[in-house]
Formats: structure tokens, sequence, C-alpha cells
């Protein structure tokens, strides 16, 4: 099994299984997360999602090169358009996941890693974690996003300097620049994610989705074309038995009790 699936609740952990590699992503192990992402996004009763790496060593460090490499030598052109295709269409479906999905970095972060961590929502990373662009290093750039995704995290000039020189920053570096959001002692690691995915859970889902469809949808966009997303997210949930709720409970100075609908 390469993705295993623990529950917590409301939530769910997702690990990558390939501590021998790394947690290197080859195809197997993409098609059965993107299996996992397509069957839990139908849960109602999953709320959010926690993905992180076996062992302490990786959250992942990238693409599986070298298995990669018998069909890259049979058919080079082919094999690159479909190692791009596939983690691109990888990454995509996690930023545009419906429920909240929690990085929990508990090792190196590199290449097609580091790429999967910036797709998700939040990230809560090990002190010990590293993230680092190494592509450049195999002579070509990130191929899973990283080109665009980085520098919208953490600005064109501190993400040119990842991508084009491959060295590895720290934890500590990462949530200076803004690329995470918090660093915890590695044995805090799950724990601060679960925490932080139970602050998520007690408010409505379809706020959540809403908010999280207008952060994503804006991002590529001008200022007044997000506008309009936002607005039209936000009269989505304002149509909802949540948003009514949700401001009776405010007149009325008490805990609201959302049903998610």
């Amino acid at each position: 099994m390469l993705i295993e699936t623990e529950r917590h609740g409301q939530h769910v952990v997702l690990t990558l299984n390939r501590p021998e590699k790394l947690n290197a992503l080859s195809y197997e192990l993409i098609d059965e997360l993107m299996d996992r992402l397509n069957a839990l996004e139908r849960d109602d009763s999953v709320r959010c999602l926690v993905l992180t790496g076996r062992g302490d060593k990786a959250f992942s460090a990238g693409a599986d090169i070298a298995g990669f490499a018998p069909d890259i030598a049979a058919s080079p052109e082919a094999a690159y358009r479909n190692f791009v295709m596939r983690g691109q269409a990888m990454t995509r479906r996690i930023e545009n996941y419906s429920k909240p999905i929690i990085a929990a970095v508990n090792g190196m972060a590199f290449g097609g890693g580091c790429e999967t961590m910036e797709a998700c929502s939040l990230a809560i990373a090990a002190e010990h974690a590293r993230f680092a662009k190494p592509e450049i290093r195999l002579g070509f750039p990130p191929p899973f996003g990283g080109t665009q995704r980085l520098p919208r995290h953490i600005g064109r000039k501190r993400a040119n300097e990842m991508i084009l020189t491959g060295e590895a920053i720290s934890a500590e570096e990462a949530l200076l620049i803004g690329l995470i959001n918090h660093v915890v002692p590695a044995p805090d690691l799950l724990p601060a994610c679960l925490r932080m995915a139970d602050l998520i859970a007690a408010n409505s889902a379809v706020a959540v989705t809403a908010s999280l469809r207008a952060v994503t949808r804006g991002l590529n966009v001008s200022i007044d074309e997000g506008l309009a997303i936002e607005a039209a997210q936000f009269m989505i949930a304002a149509a909802s038995q949540d948003a009514r709720e949700g401001t009776a409970a405010f007149v009325e100075k008490r805990r609201p009790v959302f049903n998610h609908r």
C-alpha cells in the first residue's frame, strides 16, 4: 500500500508510504493518491486531510526519476510529456480540492515533494524539515507546478534563488519567507496539524469550501475578476442553512451549531 489512510475523528491522515525511497513519487503512488483524494472528497464526514510521509527523513524526496528512467530511455519525448502531465494533474488536484489539505512536512520536501507541499492549503513543518528545488541540477526546471506556485508563495526573486541554485532551505527560513505556516518540534507535528484541522472543522463546511475556492481561483486573475469570484462564492455560502444559523447565533450571542448545509 503506497498511501496509508488513518482516521482521526473528522479528519484523515494520508501517508506517502515509500520510506525506502524517501517517499519518492512514482506513477503508482500518484495514481493511488488521486484515488484516495477522489473517494475522500465524496465523504461528507471527512472535514480535513493531512498529507505526510512515512518515517522522519522525508515528506517526499520528489519524483522517482530512477523509476521513470526505462520509459524515458524507450521514448524520451512521450515519457517526459507523460511525466509532466501526471505530476501537474496531481498538484492541480490537491490545490483545487474542496476540503483543506494540510501538509505535515516531516523531513525533506525536495523537487516534486516541495511542489506537492506548495499545492496544499496549509503546511506545518518539523524543525528538521528542509525544502529544495534540485531539478536544475538534473538539467530541467521544476515540472509539477513549482515555477508557477513558488513565486506566488514567496515572490519572484526568492523563488528564482531556490529554483536556479537548487540549494535547500531550513524550516525556519521557509517560515520566514512565507512558504509554510508553522514550525514545530517533530513529535508535535501531527498533533499540530490535527489541532489546525479542528479549528477549521469548527466552522461551516460550506463556508470553508467557498473560502478555499475564492482564494485559489482568484490567484491567477485580475483583482476585478477575483472580486467577482469572491462575490459568487459569498452568495453560495450566504444561501446556506449554515449562514442563517451563523448570523442567528451571532445576534443571539451563542455558539452556532452548523449542519454543513
